[in-house]
């Protein structure tokens, strides 16, 4: 496991992008009235972001917190970024988990009606995601 921990931010960052290309598939397919096609991308998102919420944990527990290196300007554009994904992302859990709950009891009104928030949200914390990772590991590592 020891070995995999430095690219594991980097397994991450391609996960977030992988959600947020099957997320788009998804929205554009259910636009298309393809209910089997979004569905199907869907479900890969979640799995996705599920792999990428498994692994960050694992990396965090045994990281701990990654310090940012900017300094200036940067740092309250960082900051700034970085407190709404994680707000957001500690909100999103739920959302996506009411809203999947609906489309599995065939409650499609409610569904979309919690689609509407939850996928921009989701969407935003997985683009946030990568701009946090870009920043903390390719700009300022």
């Amino acid at each position: 496991m020891m070995t995999l921990v430095p690219i594991m931010p980097h397994i991450q960052a391609a996960l977030n992008l992988t959600a947020i290309c099957l997320m788009t598939m998804g929205y554009y397919h259910i636009r298309q009235q393809n209910k089997a096609a979004h569905r199907a991308y869907m479900i890969a998102a979640l799995i996705t972001s599920f792999l990428f919420l498994i692994i960050y944990l694992i990396y965090h527990s045994i990281v701990g917190n990654v310090q940012f290196a900017g300094q200036g300007w940067i740092r309250p554009i960082y900051f700034s970024i970085l407190a709404s994904h994680v707000l957001l992302a500690a909100l999103i859990v739920p959302l996506i988990l009411i809203t999947v709950s609906h489309a599995i009891r065939e409650k499609f009104t409610n569904h979309r009606r919690f689609a509407r928030w939850t996928l921009p949200l989701w969407l935003y914390v997985s683009v946030t995601g990568v701009i946090v990772y870009i920043f903390a590991f390719h700009i300022y590592p």
